[in-house]
């Protein structure tokens, strides 16, 4: 039976479990043309009340692509000449959450932060070629 897309995902790495949830989002134009689009990635440090979430964003913005399906895939962000994520990849999230720790996100503050995903990706996505 394939999993419900709204459901969140558990991540568990060095001890540590989180769940976590993909969401795309934009603003309709006339027309019916999106703009503004973003993948917002939601880590949520468990159990609850254990810390504050982390919200990864990929905006869009020159020479990024952030497309919300066809002909790309749903969970797909990165640079048009350049390296690239499907976040609905575990391999992914955990790169991604590894790059924000190493950027100096602590799971255990309570307050929510929100980082650039743009300034994590490169990061993440060498150190997936590294395993």
């Amino acid at each position: 039976m394939p999993r419900h897309p709204r459901t969140p995902r558990q991540l568990v790495t060095d001890g540590c479990t989180y769940l976590w949830t993909l969401r795309h989002s934009h603003h309709v134009l006339g027309g019916g043309r999106s703009a503004d689009c973003r993948q917002t990635l939601t880590l949520f440090p468990q159990p609850a009340g254990t810390g504050g979430s982390l919200r990864i964003v990929f905006a869009e913005g020159p020479g990024r692509y952030v497309p919300g399906g066809a002909p790309l895939g749903s969970g797909d962000v990165g640079f048009v000449r350049g390296c690239s994520l499907n976040l609905h990849e575990p391999v992914a999230v955990r790169s991604l959450l590894d790059a924000a720790l190493a950027r100096g996100w602590q799971p255990g503050e309570q307050a929510a932060v929100e980082v650039n995903g743009w300034d994590l990706l490169e990061a993440a996505v060498a150190a997936i070629e590294r395993r």
